[in-house]
């Protein structure tokens, strides 16, 4: 077995809490069925490693949406608050090399890649908003157009005052209260 497959055991289980998360959170995916989304689980062993390290990470994946064009059902991150094990990262790579002390374990890009997903972006966010309440006491890394990440910046947003805000900071900084969320498309 490779690093990126799950066993039978851990394969199931997984597919039991997506299971009873997506049946538990109907107002997410309206008119889609877990049968059509299993299926297209069980046949690709990489996408469910990726869910699973979403999972392990607390971010607590769901079914968001179905792309009728692809057939891909699209996962986001749907914990309350930005996945805790995913916290206290700067934004990529050039980021975390340009701090001089202080760095932190990882930035919120090269944890993703690991991870097989990628970052939200706003207009993503802002869909995940739709669905629920979500980082009302943290922030996450979204992701950030090349203009404002060349000039050393990049962008997170929140959810506060019944609103959705989002923020620049610069992409080496990282705070105990910032994650990131991911998308997967399956």
């Amino acid at each position: 077995m490779s690093k990126k497959e799950l066993s039978l055991n851990e394969r199931d289980e997984l597919l039991k809490i997506l299971q009873i998360r997506f049946e538990k959170n109907m107002n997410r995916h309206k008119g889609l069925d877990w049968d059509a989304i299993q299926a297209r689980l069980e046949a690709d062993n990489s996408k469910l490693w990726s869910l699973n390290e979403m999972e392990l990470s607390g971010g607590e994946p769901d079914v968001v949406a179905h792309d009728a064009a692809t057939g891909e059902y699209i996962f986001y991150d749907c914990a309350t608050e930005s996945p805790k094990e995913r916290r206290s990262l700067c934004y990529d790579r050039e980021a975390l090399d340009s701090r001089k002390e202080n760095k932190p374990v990882d930035s919120a890009l090269d944890m993703a890649a690991s991870m097989g997903i990628e970052i939200l972006t706003e207009e993503q966010y802002r869909q995940l908003q739709t669905l629920g309440k979500f980082d009302l006491k943290t922030s996450s890394w979204i992701k950030t157009p090349p203009e404002i990440r060349k000039l050393g910046g990049a962008l997170f947003a929140d959810y506060r005052y019944n609103h959705v805000f989002v923020y620049h900071n610069g992409a080496s900084s990282y705070y105990a209260a910032r994650g990131f969320r991911g998308s997967l498309r399956v």
